[in-house]
């Protein structure tokens, strides 16, 4: 097996108009879909994001698993300096502040032996410090499954480290079928009388971008809607940073480019009162970012486009299901949305020779035995 380790990514290395050919042949192949790790989003963050974010200093590394030539994975990493409040450096999947599920590219068939390489790779690699640090996994994917097989294998450790469910949805149903059955009566009641008076105010118009030539000026709808709420005000808009209105506007490009963006408003008099960006990747979506206006708050703008939302998924066969990437026990989308999915941490042992070995596996170790002491003082244990 080829299998080689990328050093740190120069934005030139990538091209939004030319990505990668082996990148984007690995993501129509992935056993695990992940919009963010497909090479549209991956070189708009890398082009735009690689130097923010924990590091601050840019070392994002692309690890390649390749067998008989063919690429089978792709992990992007970055190094921290530590590892949640110890001061314990690690190596970790590069999820930056807008990315929001961290399986990385594995060809399906192959995810054993694409896992055995990355990990090796990192095991020789003289740059990676103490253990893996992997985050934003999905504990029924295919990647945790192929992980901890090999991790039995090898006898290598590995220790989930956190869990969380978030929001998915995932039905055959159809939208109307699912809006009767898992919201309750109330709560259709009140959306019905909601939207019965926004449509008093004036024209409502919902709509799914399908042109190109609208994406500049809905990409900036999108920005100024968002900054005009509570992330405005806190600095956690889009539009607050410049390197992000870059990714965002890069990565909306890209992603419209290869078929994957699905954008949704709805108008009132032609002035966009909530926004929806979604990000496609094989036969699921991940639901990215939304907007709405605030001043338009008693009418529930958010909650409208998220039932617009359910109509244009379920409605779409070449959508099988849409990941929240919300928080957990998010109110809002969890009492529309009935299907969860399981989003973990793991803390992966890496090996090596002589020193390096011995260095890394007491790390491993001290990080477990803090988390164990902290637990019993929780009285978890």
């Amino acid at each position: 097996m080829a299998a080689h380790p990328f050093p740190p990514i120069a934005p030139d290395r990538l091209s939004l108009t030319n990505p990668h050919a082996r990148w984007a042949t690995l993501a129509a192949e992935a056993a695990e879909p992940n919009a963010f790790y497909a090479p549209d989003l991956l070189a708009a963050a890398i082009d735009h994001l690689a130097g923010n974010g924990p590091t601050g200093n840019g070392d994002v590394r692309l690890i390649e698993a390749q067998a008989d030539g063919e690429l089978i994975g792709l992990l992007p990493v970055t190094v921290q300096a530590r590892h949640g409040r110890l001061p314990i450096g690690c190596v970790a999947n590069w999820m930056h502040d807008h990315c929001f599920f961290g399986a990385p590219l594995i060809r399906r068939g192959q995810e054993m032996a694409a896992w055995r390489s990355l990990l090796a790779q990192l095991d020789a690699a003289e740059w990676a410090p103490h253990f893996l640090h992997l985050r934003g996994l999905d504990a029924a994917g295919a990647n945790a499954a192929a992980l901890e097989a090999l991790c039995v294998e090898q006898g290598r450790g590995r220790r989930e480290v956190h869990r969380h469910d978030r929001a998915m949805l995932r039905s055959d149903l159809s939208a109307d079928v699912y809006w009767e059955t898992h919201v309750r009566a109330k709560k259709r009641k009140e959306i019905r009388r909601l939207q019965k008076r926004l449509a008093e105010l004036g024209t409502v118009e919902q709509r799914l971008l399908d042109d190109g030539a609208d994406l500049p000026r809905w990409c900036g709808d999108f920005l100024a809607l968002e900054a005009s709420g509570w992330k405005g005000r806190e600095g956690s808009a889009l539009a607050s940073r410049p390197d992000d209105i870059a990714f965002f506007r890069a990565a909306c490009a890209a992603a419209f480019a290869a078929g994957r963006l699905h954008f949704l408003r709805i108008d009132l008099d032609g002035r966009a009162i909530a926004m929806l960006v979604n990000f496609r990747h094989g036969d699921g979506a991940f639901s990215f970012k939304i907007a709405f206006d605030e001043e338009m708050g008693r009418f529930s703008p958010g909650v409208l486009i998220e039932i617009a939302n359910l109509h244009a998924v379920q409605d779409d066969p070449a959508i099988g299901w849409m990941d929240s990437c919300a928080a957990a026990d998010h109110p809002m989308i969890d009492s529309l949305w009935a299907e969860r999915r399981s989003i973990v941490q793991y803390r992966i042992a890496l090996q090596g020779k002589g020193a390096t070995r011995l260095r890394r596996a007491a790390a491993f170790a001290l990080a477990g035995g803090v988390e164990r002491i902290a637990s019993r003082m929780k009285g978890q244990e």
